[in-house]
């Protein structure tokens, strides 16, 4: 059966470093995506990233980190589910990010799943892009009404 998978991207007006260190870093991912997290992003190490909106905690095991280049990580619990976020330096020293999420099946459960997370990932690009280009934090308050509530 053929596989979906999820795609975003978006040009930043940084250099590819900086980008680089934007995601792996949890210091300074907290500052646009997440509330916390336990460490920061490296091959084979699992870590607990912790939302503002939800009150659980997502384990999150990196798979290949290459330094500038390449991120992938799995988030899902569920087998062969993959982030890969490629990183492409552009010589006016800004930054290509293409995130792509896979495998979902082509499924209905499948094609919603794949919406959402290609929305997701927009998401996270567009606050990464504000973040480090505007030192804005586009989530705060953006998601208040997904809170479960108590």
């Amino acid at each position: 059966m053929e596989k979906l998978t999820a795609k975003a991207s978006i040009q930043i007006q940084k250099p590819v470093n900086e980008v680089f260190s934007a995601i792996v870093s949890a210091d300074k991912m907290n500052r646009y995506f997440i509330e916390s997290s336990t460490g920061n992003l490296e091959t084979d190490k699992t870590v607990q990233w912790k939302f503002p909106e939800f009150d659980d905690l997502f384990p999150v095991t990196g798979r290949v980190i290459k330094e500038n280049e390449y991120i992938s990580f799995d988030w899902s619990g569920e087998p062969n589910m993959l982030v890969e976020i490629f990183l492409q330096p552009q010589a006016d020293h800004s930054t290509v990010v293409k995130v792509v999420e896979h495998e979902m099946e082509k499924t209905d459960a499948g094609i919603k799943q794949m919406m959402q997370q290609t929305e997701g990932w927009a998401n996270f690009l567009a606050c990464l892009k504000a973040s480090l280009e505007y030192n804005i934090n586009l989530r705060n308050g953006a998601f208040d009404y997904m809170r479960a509530k108590k």
